[in-house]
């Protein structure tokens, strides 16, 4: 296998990444949430200075892809008069927070990630890129799949805890605590030389043996309460999915028109807040039950300069075909970008054909080698997860 280009690095607003339809320029909206003006301005922009795709990124970002060189600064300009842009690359990097699209205004989640942006605009502690907070403080836990490395969510018994990712349990805290105990989990892991570990996540700082302070351990178990979210009516607005993640920025502005504000997620999904009805649009996905909902891809050739096909195609035509209960995979090579872990089916692109792996991520073995998009289409039986 050939060496791949594996980044180690998020985008941002001030350091894109180029890709092979050109710049993709990322957006941390604050708290998870950006207002109806500021999504009409992101979709304006997307069609000025980018190719009129905006993703929805696993970390609740918004990319505005396809910038030309010439226009990034532009967009720069763009977003700073929308009030979403952070004045120091440094702050904009270390300000890496889910927050649960399920909250009520004046509730503890809001007061918790303001605290925290807060905290980490004031200090210059150097995490690894793609380190990252969760603020999982509704009545379910909602991101306890998603990637983070420090967590902010419920006990068992509903009160506060904060706990390192991979840590069986945490540390009971107070709203009012919640920041500040993150932060000092996030110091420790750099003092102790987590940045140095695992491309510089806790779980792999945690797995390798190194041991919590007993001060940042605690001896609360989080939750069994989860919640697996879907496009229905919420008590917060309409939850939609969205398509490979993808949305064009017309649809943006259509969103922007009929909702007060968006909340983003990292589950291909937005929340439009104050819609009490799930109205038909291009791009959204309204049922539960859509096919599209059960597969996975990236972005594919040819916007990807790595890929081996083009994976969105190929996914949405294998969609309708799978079994309710399957999952799908495709990935246009073996960096896996659209989902790290697991799948009940993956597909690899490679430039022999497809791999299909079986209950294994893109890097674990093959069953099958070289199969072309001619093979699984016409052989149903390849995308059975019980083979």
């Amino acid at each position: 296998m050939s060496a791949l280009a594996i980044k180690g690095w998020c985008p941002g607003t001030w350091q894109p990444m180029r890709s092979g339809d050109g710049l993709v320029v990322r957006i941390r909206p604050h708290g998870g949430r950006i207002a109806a003006e500021q999504a009409a301005g992101i979709a304006e922009l997307a069609e000025r200075y980018g190719n009129g795709l905006i993703d929805l990124t696993n970390r609740a970002n918004l990319q505005i892809r396809g910038v030309s060189d010439d226009n990034h600064l532009r967009l720069i300009d763009g977003l700073a008069q929308l009030g979403l842009l952070d004045a120091d690359p440094d702050i904009e990097a270390r300000r890496n927070i889910l927050v649960t699209p399920f909250w009520a205004a004046g509730d503890e989640s809001i007061a918790i990630a303001e605290e925290l942006e807060r905290q980490l605009a004031d200090n210059p502690i150097r995490l690894s890129a793609k380190f990252g907070f969760a603020v999982d403080c509704g009545s379910a836990r909602v991101l306890a799949a998603n990637s983070a490395d420090v967590r902010i969510e419920r006990d068992a018994n509903g009160g506060l805890i904060v706990r390192a990712d991979s840590a069986e349990r945490g540390r009971r805290v107070t709203c009012g605590e919640a920041a500040k105990v993150a932060l000092d989990l996030a110091t420790w892991f750099v003092a102790s030389g987590g940045v140095n570990e695992g491309r510089g996540r806790m779980a792999a700082h945690i797995t390798a043996g190194t041991k919590l302070p007993e001060a940042l351990g605690g001896d609360a178990l989080p939750a069994r309460n989860l919640a697996i979210p879907h496009p229905s009516l919420t008590p917060h607005g309409a939850l939609f999915g969205v398509a490979f993640g993808q949305l064009a920025h017309t649809t943006l502005q259509w969103l922007a028109q009929r909702a007060s504000g968006l909340r983003m997620t990292p589950w291909r999904m937005l929340l439009a807040e104050g819609l009490n009805e799930m109205p038909a649009c291009d791009g959204l996905i309204t049922r539960a039950d859509d096919p599209l909902l059960r597969v996975v891809a990236c972005s594919g050739a040819p916007r990807c300069p790595e890929a081996h096909a083009d994976t969105r195609a190929l996914a949405a035509t294998l969609a309708p075909h799978l079994a309710p209960d399957a999952r799908l995979h495709v990935s246009g090579c073996a960096k896996g970008c659209a989902q790290s872990g697991a799948a009940p089916l993956t597909l690899v692109a490679t430039a022999r054909g497809f791999d299909l792996v079986r209950d294994g991520s893109t890097r674990d073995e093959p069953a099958r080698q070289g199969l072309s998009a001619a093979d699984i289409l016409t052989n149903p039986h390849l995308l059975s997860a019980v083979h």
